[in-house]
């Protein structure tokens, strides 16, 4: 068979990045002979000129769910009895995800060099600092597979809560986005037909007509509508680019409360991801100032960690976590009150699962009823949006025998 020089980019052992040059029947037969020397392939290129094409492996990236999926897994094998290191090893040859199976092998590496799991993944940004710090837990109270467990519950009820959300925005958003199309539509193609024709008739238009006509001729004018379109576009890729600055939560998240239709929504959401995250990571040993390090981050929401950290100094100091939350609105009576009766009792753990569990409900029904409200108001916003330029457009019509005489 033919053979073709590849240039194999590779990650050692040590974590060193290596490229070498090898001389293969195949792009398969490359990346096997990379692997036979112990080192975790990245990328594949073929040298010969007009040939070059290149095989990107850490293309795909890592996915809530994937990582829910990774951790039941794992769950199940360290259980069967099988040592972390077996378990990395089928798991990463078992991916269907390149850049996970990339991570899975970068982890065994570092761990046969005798790095612990927990280490090894801080090393690697798609591992949220929640399921490092619950792995390393795990790993001193010698319930790893346990713990897993527990990362895969709290990780699939995020996804279902995830599913949930696009659920309930779905649908507005896709009338919202037709809404729009049809009224540029008709603002560029029907409008001006109908200018042009009482523009030959003369007369003085009725205010709503002449409005339309404007806005149409101002749509169509290149000067107004690029740099429209230019700054829409702009103001989108910005903000999927900075909407994890801090300046940039300060201004959105807030906002997110107080909408009107969706704000409860919101607020039930961040409180069950709180209350979820931070029951499991003192289910799995991790410390309580720990836990409120990681969970306030973990909510989604700002103003939740802005009231996570005022409850720190109060723990620092020995007292409870209930005085301190209920000084913030975003905090209902009802969930003070069941985390003053969990540290009480010393079960906080579960009584803050009970309180997610609760507003899992809340949310799944919220949800509804918000899909049972939205689709009526938008047809009849989009009807109204249609219907009043139609009837915007026929105003004329009533006069069109004063025009003609």
């Amino acid at each position: 068979m033919p053979q073709t020089e590849y240039l194999v980019k590779s990650r050692a052992r040590t974590g060193r990045l290596v490229e070498s040059k090898i001389t293969a029947t195949s792009e398969a037969d490359a990346i096997a002979r990379v692997r036979a020397t112990g080192m975790t392939p990245i990328a594949v290129e073929v040298t010969n000129k007009g040939l070059n094409r290149s095989i990107q492996l850490t293309k795909p990236r890592v996915k809530l769910k994937d990582l829910a999926i990774f951790s039941r897994q794992f769950a199940t094998m360290l259980s069967s009895g099988l040592p972390i290191l077996r378990c990395l090893r089928i798991l990463s040859d078992q991916s269907t995800n390149p850049a996970l199976q990339d991570l899975l092998r970068s982890i065994t590496s570092d761990v046969e060099r005798g790095d612990s799991l927990s280490i090894a993944m801080a090393r690697h940004k798609e591992f949220p600092p929640l399921m490092v710090s619950m792995i390393r837990a795990g790993e001193v109270g010698g319930f790893l597979d346990t713990t897993m467990l527990e990362i895969a519950s709290s990780f699939e009820a995020d996804v279902l809560l995830r599913g949930k959300i696009k659920a309930a925005l779905t649908y507005p958003i896709a009338v919202g986005v037709i809404a729009v199309v049809i009224v540029i539509g008709m603002l560029i193609f029907v409008v001006p037909v109908f200018d042009s024709m009482f523009a030959q008739l003369g007369g003085e238009l009725p205010a709503p007509t002449q409005f339309l006509v404007n806005l149409s001729n101002l749509i169509k004018n290149p000067i107004f509508s690029v740099p429209v379109v230019a700054a829409v576009i702009f103001g989108v890729i910005w903000y999927r680019n900075h909407k994890t600055d801090l300046k940039v939560r300060n201004i959105v998240d807030p906002l997110k409360f107080r909408l009107p239709v969706f704000g409860q929504l919101f607020q039930k959401i961040a409180l069950s991801r709180f209350t979820r995250n931070f029951s499991t990571l003192l289910a799995a040993g991790v410390p309580v100032l720990t836990s409120l390090d990681i969970v306030g981050d973990t909510s989604g929401n700002v103003i939740i960690a802005r009231a996570v950290n005022s409850v720190k100094e109060s723990v620092r100091q020995g007292a409870g976590m209930a005085a301190p939350l209920s000084e913030h609105e975003v905090f209902p009576e009802m969930v003070v009150q069941m985390i003053s009766v969990g540290e009480d009792t010393g079960a906080l753990d579960s009584m803050l699962k009970k309180i997610a569990e609760f507003y899992d409900q809340e949310v799944t029904a919220t949800t509804e009823q918000l899909m049972a409200l939205i689709e009526p108001i938008m047809i009849v916003i989009l009807g109204s949006l249609v219907g009043g330029m139609i009837i915007a457009l026929y105003l004329p019509i009533f006069k069109i025998f004063d025009l003609v005489k």
